[in-house]
């Protein structure tokens, strides 16, 4: 005897249902995974998805919170604090977590793992608030910060280094782990205020954080490397510390107060998966 397969949507419903994905970006690769994923997961998320308007996180998404703890800032927190409305191809681009969990639990601890938007930095402080900029920022001549970066994921160290502090550019490079890389100012200020908007945390309060950006419009012959520093509020005792995230561009020399900025590199095989 035949059995008979009853169906809870009309033919008329699939097709229209089917243009309206493919409408929204969904292409033969991203339903092929849909299709071939582990347990119906990722048609179960998209219908959570429609059933609560919210977004769901995926498995991967879940697995490196739960590792990481307070150390992620995620899709949602980008959406919450930097007011970001992330796309159906960048939702896909985010979906795997490109570190592996070994990694992630060696690093909980040190690092951040950042959901990095494609938001300038003169975006960034448009929708968080000039309050959280020192007075004296600038924005309207240097065009790193009108650069959006790359929508990644972004293991950031959180804590420095003191062996790095009375050094150079170069002298803090060849100390730097050969599987970690400097990351640019957008990200570091990315990160900086996410987590401070997240968890109230401040990072580099201390040092001056050198990042991989040069500053190519500075008048001076020399390189000179936008370096990133955050102090919410005002020094005690000091009147005019003119508080919140600050932008400066120095040499190469060693200083007492400029230590290298570092994140863990994507590894090389997840790289050429993605692309």
């Amino acid at each position: 005897m035949k059995t008979i397969v009853s169906r809870r949507l009309s033919v008329h419903q699939e097709h229209e249902f089917l243009q309206k994905l493919e409408s929204a970006g969904l292409i033969g690769n991203l339903a092929q995974r849909v299709i071939e994923s582990k347990g119906n997961d990722l048609a179960v998320k998209v219908v959570s998805l429609v059933q609560s308007g919210k977004l769901v996180p995926t498995a991967s998404q879940s697995i490196a919170r739960a590792i990481m703890g307070n150390n992620f800032f995620g899709v949602e927190e980008a959406i919450k604090h930097f007011r970001v409305n992330p796309t159906n191809q960048q939702l896909a681009a985010l979906y795997e977590i490109p570190f592996p969990e070994a990694v992630l639990r060696e690093l909980k601890d040190t690092h951040i793992l950042v959901a990095v938007f494609p938001l300038s930095i003169l975006e960034i402080r448009n929708r968080v608030g000039s309050k959280l900029f020192c007075k004296r920022f600038k924005s309207n001549n240097e065009s790193f910060m009108r650069e959006h970066g790359e929508l990644s994921w972004q293991l950031v160290c959180k804590t420095v280094n003191y062996n790095l502090i009375w050094k150079s550019w170069e002298e803090q490079l060849e100390l730097l782990d050969e599987d970690d890389e400097v990351p640019t100012a957008q990200v570091m200020v990315y990160t900086i205020l996410g987590r401070y908007l997240a968890t109230g945390e401040c990072l580099c309060e201390r040092y001056f954080h050198r990042t991989s950006t040069i500053d190519f419009e500075s008048y001076s012959s020399d390189v000179r490397r936008v370096t990133v520093h955050f102090h919410p509020h005002p020094y005690e005792g000091i009147a005019d510390s003119d508080p919140g995230l600050s932008l400066e561009t120095w040499g190469d020399s060693g200083g007492s107060n400029e230590v290298i900025s570092s994140a863990r590199k994507v590894p090389v095989a997840r790289i050429r998966l993605e692309r």
